[in-house]
């Protein structure tokens, strides 16, 4: 009784009064419970049985169901372009899957709204990703394992947006415990100003449900709220009601090139924030690494919406932030911002106006060059003092091994890769060999 009263208060707006636990038919806890049984899918009957009294000891989200909650007033809207930031991590996970999961929950909305997500690593973003326990500075302290294991607030300002975790909970990446991905996918949607659903099998439902990890979570409902309120992706098309929507990393669709073809190859490849970004065409891929084995597929317009569809080359130089893009000329960009006075003609940087494009770039952080590749030669290029070398060398006298025109390229950790068509050659930079032949979907989960 005593259970059934507390989940009243916390989720439905009950106001505790000295005829509580008195059972007439027009009484206010029955009036709740029959409210409470409504929206959770239950058989309304007003009374304590078993179906209501096991609900309401299942873990779920911290929000109240009742409508008109006051963060919810106003359907707010989040801004096209959304910034995240995660402030501390669970002891449960590894950071990198923690990350992983996030990424991953964000791309959920992306993938049937306009919206874009990019992460930050230091000042306010518009959703402040933490785990806390017990009081943690709003009006909603956790309560332990189970019962509340997250919360999130709809946009504003403060509060607004911001996603909180409980870090009692056992926070997993599987079926067991309390799935992050499929719980941050939940309180994103209410960051995004998503309220709580009556359907069962919606992600916006508020009690924490098992979810089959081969399908995409998200319901019908779902996406007739999320759409509603931020508009539909310009590349999701909804033919039915019942069209059965897969998760967008690991999507099948022709739309998508196969990342397990043999015949897979790249226009150009780069560090890019901790992972690593593989493009082809209009589409870029990021992966962690081979032991994560994620894949997310993105538009590269929809990191940089004004970039010439298709990349020639790309390198990053991660000690300012920059992501160095080449589409003929050259452009330069912090996360999603365009750096001022790009793009530049390639001449800029040195070389000979008859250079049209580059074949493939990286950047070197020890010695503070960056190499580029263009057909059978390399410049190499001193960001310290930018200048650019007398002239260009042959691949094949620096990178013994590297024979030809080169496609790709990028360091990550000691070693090179270089792609070349259907091939990727792992060069290791100290002792100047090929350590390994390998196949371009290497990194992925093939």
């Amino acid at each position: 009784m005593q259970l059934i009263q507390k989940y009243l208060e916390n989720y439905y707006g009950f106001k505790k009064d000295e005829e509580s636990f008195i059972w007439k038919s027009n009484s206010p806890m029955t009036k709740k419970i029959k409210e409470m049984q409504e929206f959770l899918g239950l058989e309304v009957t007003g009374k304590p049985d078993s179906g209501t009294c096991d609900l309401v000891q299942k873990r779920r989200c911290g929000f109240p169901d009742v409508a008109g909650f006051s963060t919810f007033a106003g359907e707010p809207k989040a801004k096209q372009v959304v910034t995240y930031r995660l402030l501390n991590s669970t002891p449960d996970l590894h950071p990198a899957d923690v990350n992983v999961a996030i990424k991953k929950a964000f791309s959920v909305w992306s993938s049937v709204t306009p919206l874009k997500f990019i992460t930050k690593d230091r000042g306010d973003a518009d959703i402040m990703i933490s785990f806390a326990a017990g009081g943690h500075s709003d009006f909603l302290p956790f309560d332990g394992p189970g019962g509340s294991v997250a919360h999130a607030y709809a946009p504003g300002k403060d509060l607004g947006g911001d996603a909180h975790f409980d870090k009692d909970e056992t926070w997993t990446k599987s079926t067991e415990g309390t799935n992050l991905f499929y719980m941050a996918a939940h309180e994103f949607g209410h960051s995004l100003g998503l309220f709580h659903s009556k359907d069962p099998n919606a992600l916006m439902y508020p009690v924490y449900r098992k979810f089959d990890p081969s399908v995409f979570p998200l319901h019908q409902d779902d996406i007739k709220g999320i759409q509603y309120l931020h508009g539909p992706s310009t590349t999701y098309n909804d033919q039915s009601e019942s069209a059965e929507i897969k998760d967008p990393t690991e999507s099948k669709e022709p739309a998508l090139p196969n990342t397990c073809s043999p015949d897979l190859t790249f226009d150009a490849v780069t560090t890019f924030r901790g992972e690593i970004m593989f493009f082809k065409d209009k589409q870029a891929f990021l992966a962690q690494n081979p032991a994560v084995r994620e894949v997310d597929f993105h538009l590269v317009s929809s990191f940089w919406p004004w970039l010439p569809s298709g990349v020639d080359a790309a390198y990053e130089i991660p000690e300012k932030d920059e992501t160095h893009l080449f589409k003929g000329n050259e452009f330069v960009v912090r996360g999603d911002t365009i750096l001022p006075g790009y793009p530049k003609k390639l001449y800029i940087l040195g070389f000979s106006k008859d250079v049209a494009k580059i074949d493939a770039a990286f950047y070197n952080e020890k010695k503070g060059k960056t190499y580029y590749f263009i057909g059978d030669r390399f410049w190499s290029y001193n960001q310290r003092n930018e200048s650019m070398g007398r002239k260009p060398r042959l691949i094949k006298d620096a990178f013994p091994g590297i024979n030809g025109k080169v496609d790709a390229v990028f360091q990550h950790e000691n070693f090179l890769y270089f792609f070349h068509r259907r091939k990727q050659f792992e060069f290791d930079f100290d002792k100047k060999r090929v350590t390994r032949l390998l196949k371009t979907n290497f990194w992925f989960p093939c």
